[in-house]
């Protein structure tokens, strides 16, 4: 093995969507979210109860990448709604306008999308 590869980072478990989704039932919005430093990547577990929502909204800047892990639901775009269950991998482009409604069990999805850049300040410009 090189030196590169000694130090090359390591693949990791980081939890399993079921166990986590089960820790915490009842509760709804983000129950997890990846926080390792260095990453490139953004990623959440997200439950919406059931019958709840998430209006609608666009992301203007990032893809995002949805998979539904638990419940159902329906997802809303402008060509129609569109049913998810357990397994439905969706692709929402950036400026994609959509919703999200849960079914009568709710609905867990994980989303991944590229990390946004933090923010930073900046000097404000002198007149």
């Amino acid at each position: 093995m090189t030196d590169s590869a000694a130090d090359a980072p390591l693949p990791r478990i980081l939890g399993n969507t079921e166990s986590l989704a089960a820790t915490a039932p009842g509760s709804s919005g983000a129950l997890w979210r990846l926080a390792e430093p260095g990453r490139q990547l953004d990623a959440n577990l997200i439950r919406v109860p059931p019958r709840g929502a998430i209006d609608t909204h666009a992301e203007p800047d990032l893809d995002v990448l949805l998979l539904v892990v638990g419940g159902d639901g329906t997802l809303g775009a402008a060509d129609g709604p569109h049913p998810v269950e357990p397994g439905s991998l969706v692709w929402l482009p950036h400026g994609s306008v959509r919703h999200v409604t849960a079914g009568e069990r709710g609905l867990t999805y994980v989303t991944v999308h590229r990390r946004r850049p933090g923010m930073q300040i900046q000097d404000r410009p002198r007149p």
